[in-house]
């Protein structure tokens, strides 16, 4: 798997970015040239129309406004298509409108680069990278496929990281940094 220092790899995908009957504005290519000068933080979930994966999508769509007030803006993907997502957010009350795009990695070719593809399940592990404005990765988390994510603490990385400071443990925006 990739880790923290390493540039994130090279992609083209397409995504679901809306829902409704027009499929003309449901689907995008992104790409890693898009989001110039921002920070990624992208986070992968392993199937969609599952049980854990919504409860953290959701809840990283309601946590959306406060990524960008840090010039952060957040990807989904799984390897399932960007029919499927766009399916299951027409259908799912909480994922309806949310506002990042869902990757659709069903060539499985980001993910393998990543490394984050389950030697077992062969689906997304349930993977979250902070990836700077140069492309580096900042921040990498993994967790069991049964546990979901806090976006909360995606935040207080980002916002630790962003201080170019050191970072104390527990530490919260507007604390301390420890002085060397």
């Amino acid at each position: 798997m990739l880790g923290v220092g390493q540039t994130f790899p090279k992609y083209s995908v397409a995504a679901t970015v809306a829902i409704g009957n027009d499929l003309s504005k449901a689907f995008q290519t992104i790409t890693d040239e898009d989001y110039k000068g921002q920070w990624k933080v992208y986070f992968f979930w392993p199937k969609d129309f599952t049980f854990v994966c919504p409860t953290e999508i959701a809840a990283f769509g309601d946590a959306c406004a406060d990524f960008a007030k840090r010039n952060a803006q957040v990807l989904g993907g799984s390897t399932d298509s960007e029919f499927v997502h766009h399916a299951w957010r027409t259908h799912h009350p909480d994922l309806k409108n949310l506002p990042f795009p869902m990757l659709a990695d069903v060539k499985r070719e980001l993910s393998t680069a990543l490394g984050i593809l389950d030697p077992n399940a062969g689906v997304c592990q349930r993977a979250t990278f902070i990836v700077d404005p140069d492309n580096v990765i900042r921040f990498v988390m993994v967790t069991d496929l049964s546990v979901g994510r806090n976006p909360e603490e995606v935040l207080r990385v980002l916002d630790a990281l962003q201080t170019g400071g050191l970072a104390p443990c527990n530490w919260r925006p507007g604390q301390e940094l420890l002085k060397v």
